[in-house]
C-alpha cells in the first residue's frame, strides 16, 4: 500500500508539473485608456474563450494595467487576441497594421506584456472593392428560423459569369464569410485569400469556374457551428434560405454533386457536420484545422459509430503540425473515413502541414488543395 501510494504521489507530481501558468499584462497607451475600459481576450483555448471576443474580461489592476492569468498544458501553442469585447476593436500595437494573432509556445511560467497603440476601431479601413479580386454581389441581414441574429452573405462571381450568360457554375458554401476574401473585414487583417487563389487556379485550367458564397458568422459562433440546436438551425438556415436564394438569383449547378461547403477550425467541424447529416444536399466538404475535440467530439464519434451504407460525398481534411491539440481530432477522423470505404484520391483527401498554425494566412497558403480536390478538371 505505501509503494502504490508513493507510485500515486509520482504521479500527481508529474501532473502538476505538466502545468504552467500563463499571465498576460495589457498596459494600454494613455491615449486609448479610460475609467470604464473593459479588456478581453480571445483565444484558441477553452481558458481564453475559443476566440469569442467578449468572453474572458481582464481583472483591472490599476488605471493603466489590466491582467489575465490561467493554467494551461505544458507543451499546448496558446494563439489569442486583446480586444475591447468585440472584433472590430481588437488590439493595434502598430499605426495601420492589424496584427497577427500573439502566439506563446508553452513551455514554463510565462508572463506576455502587451500596449495597445489604438484599436481597430480607430483605423482608416479600406474599401472592399479596393481589396477584392474579381467582382462581390452582398445580400444583407438574412434571418433564419430558430437563430438569434441575422447575418450578411457576399459571393464572388467566377471570371466569365457576366459574358457567358448560358453557363452555369458549381458552388461553394463557406463558413465565416467575412474572413475569406476581404481584408478590411477578416477579424485578423489577413483574409483566406479565396478570390485570389480561385482566380489563378481558374486561369491555370486547375479548376472548374465556381461561385463561392461566404456566409458571415455571428455571436452564436461557437454552437452555431456544432451539432446543437442552433447548429441544426444554422444548417436549416443555409439549406432552406442561403441556398434557395442563390440558386433563384445566379446561375447555379444546384445538384448534390456540385454543391460544397467549407471552413475552419469550427467551421471544418462544421462543414463535415454538414455533408454528413444533409448529403442530399452537400455533395463535398473541405474541412481545415477542424476543432473535432469540440463538445466531447461528438461528430466524430457520430461518423465513427455510424452503421449505414457508405455515404456518397467527398471529404477533405487537413491540419497544422503546430495545431497540436487538433492532430489527433484529424487524425482519427482520416482513420475512420478510410475504415468506412473512402479512398484518398477519390472520394476523400488529406494533408498535414507540417509547420501549419491556426490562422487565416496558414489557411490561404493551403486553400488551393481543397479547391482542387473539389473541383479539380478532370
Amino acid at each position: 500500500m505505501k509503494t502504490c501510494g508513493l507510485i500515486l504521489l509520482f504521479w500527481c507530481q508529474l501532473i502538476v508539473a505538466q502545468k504552467a501558468i500563463v499571465t498576460i499584462l495589457v498596459e494600454p497607451h494613455v491615449s486609448v485608456r479610460d475609467s470604464s475600459l473593459h479588456i478581453y481576450v480571445a483565444g484558441n483555448k477553452p481558458q481564453t474563450g475559443l476566440w469569442n471576443p467578449s468572453a474572458v474580461e481582464l481583472g483591472k489592476q490599476h488605471d493603466s494595467l489590466w491582467k489575465f492569468e490561467a493554467a494551461f498544458d505544458s507543451g499546448d501553442v496558446l494563439e489569442f487576441k486583446i480586444t475591447r469585447g468585440s472584433w472590430e476593436s481588437e488590439a493595434i500595437y502598430e499605426a495601420g497594421i492589424i496584427p497577427a494573432n500573439t502566439t506563446i509556445e508553452i513551455t514554463k511560467d510565462t508572463t506576455v506584456l502587451l500596449r495597445p497603440l489604438l484599436w481597430k476601431s480607430q483605423l482608416r479601413r479600406a474599401k472592399p472593392e479596393q481589396t477584392i479580386r474579381g467582382n462581390v454581389e452582398y445580400h444583407r441581414a438574412l434571418a433564419g428560423e430558430g437563430l438569434n441574429h441575422k447575418r450578411d452573405i457576399i459571393v464572388w462571381l467566377p471570371p466569365s459569369y457576366e459574358k457567358n450568360t448560358s453557363k452555369h457554375y458549381p458552388v461553394l458554401y463557406m463558413h465565416d464569410g467575412q474572413n475569406i476574401f476581404d481584408p478590411s473585414t477578416a477579424f485578423t487583417g489577413h483574409d483566406w485569400r479565396v478570390d485570389e487563389v480561385a482566380d489563378s487556379l481558374i486561369k491555370m485550367k486547375r479548376i472548374e469556374e465556381i461561385i463561392v458564397v461566404g456566409i458571415y458568422n455571428s455571436p452564436d459562433r461557437l454552437p452555431e457551428y456544432s451539432d446543437s440546436p442552433l447548429g441544426n438551425a444554422y444548417l436549416n438556415f443555409v439549406v432552406a434560405v442561403v441556398k434557395p436564394l442563390i440558386d433563384s438569383t445566379y446561375r447555379t449547378k444546384p445538384d448534390r454533386k456540385h454543391t460544397a461547403v467549407m471552413g475552419s477550425s469550427l467551421g471544418g467541424l462544421s462543414s463535415l457536420f454538414f455533408v454528413w447529416k444533409r448529403p442530399d444536399i452537400f455533395g463535398m466538404a473541405g474541412c481545415l484545422s477542424s476543432a473535432f475535440w469540440y463538445d466531447g467530439e461528438k461528430t466524430l464519434k457520430e461518423v465513427r459509430d455510424y452503421k449505414g451504407i457508405k455515404k456518397d460525398i467527398r471529404v477533405y481534411l487537413d491540419c497544422g503540425g503546430r495545431e497540436k491539440e487538433l492532430i489527433g481530432g484529424y487524425n482519427r477522423m482520416v482513420d475512420i473515413l478510410k475504415k468506412k470505404g473512402f479512398v484518398k484520391g477519390k472520394d476523400l483527401d488529406y494533408h498535414l502541414e507540417r509547420n501549419g498554425v491556426h490562422n487565416e494566412q496558414a489557411w490561404a497558403k493551403r486553400i488551393w488543395r481543397p479547391l482542387v480536390f473539389m473541383f479539380g478538371k478532370k
